[in-house]
């Protein structure tokens, strides 16, 4: 099973080069045991892009955006076999990483969807 787990910090501070530093070695080990697919960090919303498609309209603006409710700070693309084994790994990159808040979405490959 495939998820994508999201992960926004709830404090302010930037990371400190030991916490940097923890956050590697734990995607390294999950890399190497094949959990871990693609992990990322996402770019503030001042130079992001919003789409939307709406009465068949396709619509560009460009940020900054002056009222972001939600931002998302980083992401992970993992390989587990349930659930739970992802609730547990968001567990252990949340102690690592510190306070924050995610979500966890399974990801459906073509071979999941009902033919």
């Amino acid at each position: 099973m495939k998820f994508l787990m999201t992960y926004t910090a709830t404090h302010n501070t930037p990371p400190t080069p030991e916490h940097m530093a923890a956050i590697a070695s734990f995607s390294e080990e999950m890399s190497k045991k094949g959990v871990l697919l693609m992990t990322g960090g996402l770019q503030r919303p001042t130079k992001g892009t919003h789409v939307k498609f709406a009465g068949g309209d396709f619509s560009v603006t460009d940020g900054p955006f002056a009222e972001t409710k939600e931002l998302i700070d980083g992401f992970a693309l993992i390989r587990v076999g349930s659930k739970q084994e992802a609730l547990d790994l968001a567990r252990r990159f949340m102690n690592i990483a510190g306070e924050g808040v995610g979500e966890i979405l399974q990801v459906f490959d073509a071979g999941d969807v009902p033919g």
